[in-house]
């Protein structure tokens, strides 16, 4: 993402907690590493981040404020809790900055090739601000509404894709147990109302039972699991999520923590050994 912001001509100040990686990346693009989260704040328009989990952005975001000049916009591109992405929005907004909150879809492949789907809550003011950056990397922004917004349309996106990959899952194990040829049944039936990106993208690796790419089910679990928190909050009732959330588990049981989401596969496999 930070690559296709010095394509697009702006200026890139790039800090990883990982040293070596913000190195790497300097000397791959030409960018600048700095190496404290201040010194990439200093000066800074947009302070645009993309960590782990929710302590990983309230602690860069802290550290950041030590040196963010008055009217910076942070967008956190981090799936984290709708709760976290409201307390962050009221930490800048003391420190005369704003927060949008700006999860993305589209997975490992869609921010190299600058192709990812933004979901953004905040202040519209601060979302046409960053509006020329996130373009950017994405095919597609959306103002979802007020901070913690974004982060609640990433869990409706979640909760389709584990629905979605659990399906597919069972209909790849039920053609390889039914004797079919995985590849003509893709043929048959992936220009029809079965059609998904999930298919098109993962129905011929899971059928070949391989999973060492694209969103590990440790963030998978993760993002499920804010999912299911804010379900308990609102009232809203998600088995199904919850069923594909255990069977996740049972994914790491196996060893698959890194595995593609698409390693529900390798649980009926083993299962049907």
């Amino acid at each position: 993402m930070a690559r296709h912001l010095l394509a697009a001509g702006h200026e890139v100040a790039g800090y990883n907690r990982s040293a070596e990686k913000a190195a790497a990346w300097a000397e791959a693009t030409g960018g600048t590493a700095v190496e404290t989260p201040q010194a990439a704040a200093e000066h800074a328009e947009l302070f645009i981040l993309c960590v782990g989990n929710d302590d990983d952005v309230r602690q860069v975001v802290t550290a950041a404020l030590d040196t963010a000049p008055s009217g910076c916009v942070f967008v956190d591109h981090t799936t984290t809790s709708a709760r976290l992405a409201r307390e962050m929005g009221e930490l800048v907004r003391g420190w005369d900055c704003a927060f949008v909150d700006a999860p993305v879809s589209g997975g490992q492949a869609g921010a190299e090739n600058g192709q990812l789907s933004v979901m953004a809550g905040g202040e519209a003011e601060a979302l046409a601000k960053a509006m020329s950056a996130l373009q950017a990397y994405s095919k597609a922004v959306q103002h979802m509404g007020p901070v913690g917004s974004g982060q609640l349309t990433k869990m409706v996106n979640q909760i389709c894709i584990a629905g979605v990959v659990q399906g597919l899952a069972e209909a790849v194990h039920f053609a390889q147990q039914a004797g079919l040829d995985t590849d003509a049944v893709y043929g048959a039936i992936s220009k029809g109302a079965a059609q998904s990106w999930q298919m098109d993208n993962r129905w011929a690796t899971m059928a070949r039972g391989e999973f060492e790419f694209g969103f590990a089910v440790d963030w998978m679990r993760k993002d499920l699991g804010l999912v299911l928190e804010e379900a308990r909050a609102n009232g809203s009732h998600l088995a199904l999520t919850a069923l594909v959330d255990q069977f996740y588990s049972e994914v790491q049981a196996m060893g698959g923590n890194r595995w593609d989401t698409s390693s529900l596969a390798a649980r009926l496999q083993d299962r049907a050994r």
